[in-house]
C-alpha cells in the first residue's frame, strides 16, 4: 500500500483507505474517492495531483493525495 501522490503518471490503482480527520474523509468520499474504486493518475502540476477517479478528472493537493492509499 502506499499514497496516491506516490504513483506515477498512466499508472492505474485501486484505493485501499482514506486516512485524516473525519471531515476530510467525507470531502474526498464527496468526489469520488472511496475504497475500493479505481484510480489512474493522470498527471502532477505544481504539486497537485490529477486522477480520474468514478469517470471524472479531479485535481488535489499532494496533502490530499498523501491521505488516499492504493
Amino acid at each position: 500500500m502506499m499514497p496516491l501522490a506516490m504513483m506515477k503518471a498512466g499508472e492505474t490503482n485501486v484505493i485501499k483507505r482514506i486516512g485524516g480527520k473525519e471531515e476530510t474523509k467525507k470531502f474526498l468520499e464527496s468526489l469520488g474517492f472511496v475504497p475500493g474504486s479505481n484510480v489512474i493518475v493522470i498527471s502532477h502540476i505544481g504539486g497537485n495531483v490529477i486522477v480520474n477517479v468514478k469517470e471524472s478528472r479531479v485535481a488535489v493537493s499532494k496533502e490530499m493525495a498523501m491521505k488516499i492509499m492504493v
